[in-house]
């Protein structure tokens, strides 16, 4: 039997349920979601279910962690369990049309934009004071979707209202444009009727800052730095840059820096997280019970780091001794360590949450919609640092830019920015060329993923092929 394009409409979401709001509530299953709105409760009940995505969406095993983070100079895989070759077409950019992570991400962002749309056009359809607010949450989620999705296949199916199974036959691609100008239109619409973050509905809902900012990021991807400063300048002054370690203390979830942060709370029976667990060495059963393999350290991001800078000890471990005192090198990340966590099988159930956004990134971005380099010396004094200009600044990062691409790469080191921010600088061929990697990129249109196989043959005449592919 066939299986239809937006898996979606099909879908029984029983997630987990998800700060001490969020992670206590229950969501509901779309089974019966189409007619359950009925009221201001029923939308916020709803909100569960869209905030669950997230645990899918920007897990260790995402499309944000392999097509941002192994994509890139920064990461390499060394899980030999399944599908080995779709993992490597990931880090060896040996990607093909039948890559099965590739598909279910475009599946699993699918289902998620169908709990969103269908929570914003029946709000629409009430009334109480609230509504402009919830409907800016469904919003932002559903612009970080698209943001994700546009970046990562160009142009996609543009989906704003909950699709019945013939319209979700007939629905192609839509250019990228459209889909940034909806993306943006979403993000104005979020910015303007969310609260500012102190005032938000719970810990870890979206908030007006957090709509600028990833306002300002969209802005910068499609080249329009003056609208990009605009947005951020909006956000810069309201957070500001705590300890680099406090950002990985778990006792000091949702800091002064975190503007957007994916709720998770340890232990087997709650919404744990897997990124300590996967991220660490495979089958090492020594740092961890068993380990992932995934998204490992490579050189290239070993050695970017200055001498003196804080940051990479506090990043990355290098290697670690076995029970027979045999020394195991390898590099891996340890922002998501937790040494406490139960064992579920062989899985740590860690309490970290995860950033999507916080403040060190403003101010990046400040620096790449202005040029003007005190944003980025703000976040090397943190770590105290010479300032971009100052004697002591390394001198092979001359401009502007490359010291913005430097500083992004120590400062946000696998947290899933890295190929993202590349791509963004038109960057991305000439470093995986010039890396450990050496791999070598013809076109930007190798940059892009495939459009699934299968989506493509349930609607051929319909869903074209990226070029790379054909």
């Amino acid at each position: 039997m066939k299986k239809i394009l937006y898996t979606l409409l099909f879908c029984n979401l029983f997630l987990l349920g998800c700060s001490s709001d969020f992670l206590d509530k229950a969501p509901i299953s779309n089974a019966n979601e189409e007619n359950f709105y009925k009221s201001k409760e029923d939308i916020e009940t709803g909100l569960w279910s869209a905030y669950n995505s997230l645990y899918t969406l920007y897990g260790p095993e995402s499309l944000p962690s392999f097509y941002g983070e192994l994509m890139s100079d920064n990461a390499y895989s060394d899980n030999a369990a399944g599908r080995i070759q779709d993992y490597e077409g990931f880090e060896l950019h040996t990607m093909n049309i039948d890559n099965e992570l590739v598909y279910n991400y475009w599946n699993n962002y699918y289902k998620a934009i169908y709990i969103v749309n269908n929570l914003i056009v029946n709000a629409e359809k009430l009334d109480f004071a609230t509504r402009d607010a919830l409907i800016g949450e469904a919003k932002f989620l559903r612009a970080l979707y698209y943001f994700d999705m546009v970046r990562a296949w160009g142009d996609v199916p543009l989906v704003t209202t909950p699709l019945s199974v013939a319209d979700s036959y007939a629905k192609g691609r839509t250019p990228k444009d459209q889909v940034y100008a909806q993306i943006i239109a979403d993000l104005q619409f979020a910015a303007a009727k969310l609260p500012v973050k102190t005032s938000q509905r719970f810990v870890g809902a979206a908030s007006q800052e957090a709509a600028n900012t990833l306002l300002g990021k969209v802005y910068l991807t499609i080249g329009d730095k003056s609208k990009a400063a605009e947005a951020l300048l909006k956000v810069y002054g309201k957070f500001s840059l705590v300890p680099y370690a406090d950002l990985w203390d778990k006792t000091k979830k949702n800091g002064a820096s975190s503007i957007f942060e994916i709720q998770y709370k340890g232990g087997i029976s709650n919404p744990y997280s897997l990124y300590w667990a996967m991220f660490t060495p495979v089958d090492n059963r020594v740092v961890t019970a068993w380990g992932g393999g995934f998204n490992q350290v490579t050189d290239d991001l070993w050695n970017a780091y200055e001498t003196g800078d804080p940051r990479r000890d506090i990043s990355i471990q290098h290697g670690y001794t076995t029970p027979n005192n045999s020394f195991v090198d390898v590099k891996f990340t340890i922002k998501w360590k937790d040494a406490t966590a139960p064992v579920a099988g062989l899985r740590e159930a860690s309490d970290n949450n995860f950033m999507v956004l916080r403040y060190a990134d403003v101010l990046l971005m400040l620096t790449e919609a202005t040029d003007d380099a005190k944003y980025l010396n703000e976040v090397r004094a943190r770590v105290n640092l010479p300032a971009y200009g100052a004697i002591g600044y390394p001198a092979q990062y001359n401009t502007i830019a490359l010291a913005l691409e430097h500083e992004a790469q120590v400062e946000f080191a696998c947290e899933f920015h890295r190929w993202f921010d590349l791509i963004r600088t038109g960057r991305a061929i000439t470093v995986i060329k010039n890396s450990s990697k050496n791999i070598t990129i013809e076109t930007e249109d190798d940059l892009l993923l495939p459009i699934p196989f299968l989506v493509i043959n349930q609607n051929p005449d319909v869903i074209t092929q990226n070029e790379a592919y054909k």
